[in-house]
């Protein structure tokens, strides 16, 4: 009999009804025998050990870190990236010959506003050679070695140049303070013609300084009708703080 059922079930169709309604009825009995497997697959999933846990938040926080750290390395790059923007921006506009140099060092003391440079002699750098950054002077070359240059910043205090009032060309001397982000003039009449928001470019004089770059930009004026002189504030366009990169000028005769 079973061997007639095989024949008839593999040369014709006579049992398909059958196996249909059979595999209908078997398909409870798959769903019970499968229990267990689901079973295994839950508590696996459920009931972690605190271990595998640990272990698991331990590696989640190192990618975490991980991710960290790239994005902040992009958000340093694309700031850099627009600092480089704005110095290439800047040197368009200026008619001297420039040399993009890279801030290598600060000096540790508050007192002494200084940078080290990673362009020296053997680029052509002098002493007295300008510094300006994308937005305005910075200071001037001190010191030059066969591949470095210290550089003096506006805002030490023994630092001084001669400047101009953009705006009807009066001259005056800005001073360091020690600040970074102020200037002094000193010796400024009280009726002297100049506003807060005036723009100071260098103008010229002692032959060290360019004529016509931005220097600051007056911040604070107090007259005392007591006094001689107005007590006048600036603050410097360069970003004597932020700059990573900088722009020497050529503007004289190098010195070997």
């Amino acid at each position: 009999m079973a061997l007639a059922l095989v024949l008839i079930s593999l040369y014709t169709d006579w049992l398909d009804p059958a196996r249909r309604e059979l595999s209908t009825l078997a398909k409870p009995f798959y769903q019970i025998t499968d229990i267990p497997r689901r079973i295994g697959e839950w508590s696996d999933e459920t009931f972690v050990s605190r271990a595998e846990l640990v272990q698991e938040k331990d590696r989640l926080a190192s990618e975490l870190l991980i991710h960290q750290r790239k994005l902040q390395q992009m958000a340093a790059l694309a700031a850099e990236n627009v600092r480089l923007r704005q110095l290439l921006n800047a040197t368009e506009i200026l008619e001297d010959d420039v040399l993009v140099a890279e801030l290598i060092g600060v000096s540790p003391n508050p007192l002494s506003h200084t940078l080290v440079l990673n362009r020296g002699s053997d680029d052509g750098v002098y002493v007295g050679q300008p510094v300006l950054d994308a937005k305005g002077l910075m200071g001037q070359v001190i010191e030059v070695g066969a591949d470095s240059a210290r550089v003096l910043l506006l805002t030490d205090p023994s630092h001084a140049l001669p400047v101009q009032i953009n705006r009807n060309g009066i001259r005056t001397i800005a001073e360091g303070t020690g600040s970074l982000d102020s200037l002094t003039l000193r010796h400024v009449s009280n009726t002297t013609d100049i506003r807060v928001g005036d723009l100071l470019v260098s103008s010229g004089l002692g032959q060290r300084f360019p004529a016509g770059y931005p220097v600051a930009v007056v911040e604070s004026i107090e007259r005392d009708p007591g006094q001689p002189f107005a007590q006048i504030t600036a603050r410097p366009m360069a970003q004597m703080d932020r700059a990573r990169n900088v722009l020497l000028v050529f503007d004289a005769p190098q010195v070997d």
